[in-house]
């Protein structure tokens, strides 16, 4: 007998959705807190902006080297199993990092060895998790499927990273690290509970090699994808020098410290959450037009950082971000959804994702380097043109300008069956941008 609960839930609204949607919230929440504790853990041991970068590149360097590998595990295992796997790892890493916060002086070489582990797991966690989505996920209702995903899982970040802020200022970055080893351990229980029998099996092919292969040629063969990809492999390297070790020396020396730091990205996730439910009533007949012509605010950050403003001006910047930003995040998986076969989803979210990450090390890394060569205010000049030089160039492809949402659902090569009830649905990917 079908339940209330039931029957309130739209069509795309089933078991599988309600817990990879609780699940992408808890862990949403936790990490938020994360990013900012793991800053300020090292700022508080002695560390400078070099050394954020470094331990901000720690984590990301994994990624990049496992990301491809991870989406053609991904395409050929159960994609939950591969989830729940990446979950318990970083549920042991970040833990472990909780225990040396709270127990002694970690040092700097340990708080980078956990990072990657945490980043190892992100990279099979990634493309898994996006080619769930992207599969399950049917019909003309999709995008407002990604768009109200997404606004559950970008208002966990609005409370993680005010929450996050404000717990690191009154108990310290220690226990907000551990709140998040149990956030992934709660999480990745709900993940195990997935059903996949909706996906085909498929069957044996001529190796990870040749996976890897056919994924490159599935991007390579699209400009609109590989064109929006390079863009990102830019603009998310500079971003993430501002935010991962800027920001908090910013907010260090003239904003007050985490706290405020943690509001104005709290501010980032109320847009977020603006931007997706926005999303869940209008649908651009453009898909990446209207999605990259609303990534050239993610330049003004940056520039907020620079002058500086005060912290009312930031947080008022970053609202309109992420407004703006979840506008392309949501068209951007609409238009995989709507062009990629499914038994190359998670391939090609590899790609996407390794492009979106593949050079946050390097960039990271140099942050530092850059604020003594230059100065700190004009490394943040510097990161916004670049975010909006890469975002004019990309308009130049006359696929991102012409694609259009299709009003019925497209007959893919190797399409999934239609899922046989409600419960057919999964998730998008906390972070990650393109």
């Amino acid at each position: 007998m079908t339940s209330s609960a039931s029957r309130r839930r739209p069509e795309w609204a089933g078991r599988n959705y309600s817990l990879l949607t609780s699940a992408a919230f808890i862990t949403n929440l936790g990490s938020q807190g994360a990013l900012i504790a793991a800053a300020f853990a090292v700022l508080e041991n002695g560390g400078d902006g070099g050394d954020v970068g470094l331990v901000a590149a720690a984590r990301t360097l994994p990624l990049v080297v496992f990301l491809l590998i991870g989406g053609a595990v991904a395409d050929r295992l159960p994609r939950h199993r591969v989830m729940v796997a990446a979950n318990t790892l970083n549920c042991v890493s970040q833990g472990l990092f909780a225990v040396l916060v709270l127990t002694g002086e970690p040092r700097l070489w340990q708080m980078m060895l956990l990072t990657a582990l945490g980043g190892t797991g992100q990279a099979f966690f990634s493309p898994a998790a996006e080619g769930m989505l992207l599969s399950t996920v049917s019909g003309e209702q999709a995008g407002r499927a990604f768009a109200v995903f997404r606004m559950a899982m970008q208002g966990a970040a609005l409370g993680g990273a005010a929450l996050g802020g404000a717990m690191v200022a009154t108990v310290g970055p220690g226990w907000v690290l551990a709140a998040d080893a149990v956030a992934f351990a709660v999480a990745g229980s709900l993940r195990s509970f997935l059903d996949v029998s909706h996906i085909p099996v498929r069957g044996a092919g001529g190796g990870l090699l040749a996976d890897l292969r056919e994924g490159w040629q599935e991007v390579s063969g699209r400009p609109w994808l590989w064109g929006i990809v390079v863009q990102f492999s830019i603009a998310n390297a500079v971003v993430a020098a501002a935010d991962a070790v800027y920001g908090p020396l910013v907010a260090r020396d003239h904003l007050g410290g985490a706290g405020p730091w943690g509001l104005a990205l709290g501010f980032f996730g109320a847009g977020t959450v603006g931007g997706a439910l926005l999303m869940t009533r209008w649908k651009p007949r453009r898909l990446l037009l209207s999605g990259v012509l609303c990534v050239f605010p993610l330049a003004l950050p940056s520039a907020a950082l620079a002058i500086p403003t005060p912290v009312g001006v930031l947080c008022a910047v970053m609202f309109l971000t992420g407004v703006t930003l979840e506008v392309f995040g949501v068209s951007w998986m609409t238009a995989l959804h709507q062009e990629i076969p499914e038994d190359k989803l998670s391939r090609v979210s590899a790609y996407d994702w390794f492009g979106s990450v593949a050079m946050v090390p390097l960039a990271t890394a140099l942050a530092g380097p850059a604020e003594s060569a230059f100065g700190r205010s004009e490394a943040l000049w510097g990161c916004s043109a670049l975010v909006a030089l890469v975002t004019a160039a990309v308009l130049l492809v006359p696929d991102v300008r012409n694609l259009r949402r299709v009003s019925k659902p497209v007959v893919r090569a190797a399409p999934a069956p239609a899922p046989a009830s409600a419960s057919a649905d999964a998730e998008r990917p906390v972070g990650g941008l393109g």
